[in-house]
């Protein structure tokens, strides 16, 4: 019987996706991520290579998935709010994500600014976010994602902290996604304004080369 790769693959990545998630990068085992997959270990190093780049490949994959599951739809401040949203509800269901980038900020941190494929996928997502709201740059465009990301990455994290600080209660999700929706809709307000009041409509030229880098990454 032929040996199915892309199946060995496919298990070895869900079986290290979950190992990471619970462990980091640290705590991680590959002999229990093989043990799991049911496949040899082996076959890690000769599929993905050390430890620390098959994490990078675990959570490359999660993240481009995302992108396509949670797409930027619309123009505006509430398409912006929208977003958040919808961000926030899939982050919370799949739950992965958010531990993987804290996990990744923990152990990895500046060690991730030499990976041209996260660089070339960022930057494509800036470019992305600007077209919801057009005259925006990219500097102004890339705090405000990069705070969207941060608000739907630490609930799932840091959850527990509502019983602290707001109070827990069935409704907490529900009460902290309102918020963050209302949090990105009033700065998305606050980014078009200053944009209309500087003629902010240049476009980063190192953020353009990246774009351009990824999508000829997807075509190849």
């Amino acid at each position: 019987m032929a040996w199915d790769t892309e199946r060995t693959k496919r298990l070895l990545l869900d079986a290290a996706t979950a190992e990471f998630s619970a462990y980091g990068l640290a705590g991680a085992r590959i002999d229990r991520i093989a043990a799991t997959a049911g496949v040899n270990k082996e076959r890690i190093y000769q599929y993905f290579g050390k430890k620390d780049e098959l994490f990078a490949r675990v959570l490359a994959g999660r993240l481009r998935a995302s992108m396509d599951e949670v797409q930027m739809t619309g123009t505006g401040p509430e398409a912006v709010g929208e977003y958040a949203g919808r961000l926030f509800d899939h982050h919370l269901a799949d739950g992965v994500i958010p531990r993987l980038v804290f996990w990744e900020g923990l152990e990895r941190g500046a060690a991730t600014a030499a990976d041209l494929d996260r660089a070339a996928y960022h930057a494509e997502k800036v470019e992305l976010f600007r077209r919801l709201l057009p005259g925006v740059g990219a500097e102004a465009a890339g705090q405000l994602l990069l705070t969207i990301v941060s608000l739907v990455n630490a609930w799932p994290v840091l959850g527990h902290l509502d019983t602290f600080l707001v109070g827990d209660g069935p409704d907490a999700a529900d009460r902290r996604r309102a918020v963050v929706v209302a949090t990105a809709t009033v700065l998305a307000r606050d980014a078009l304004a200053r944009a209309g009041a500087t003629g902010d409509t240049t476009v980063d030229a190192a953020s353009d080369r990246a774009l351009d880098a990824a999508s000829d990454t997807a075509r190849s």
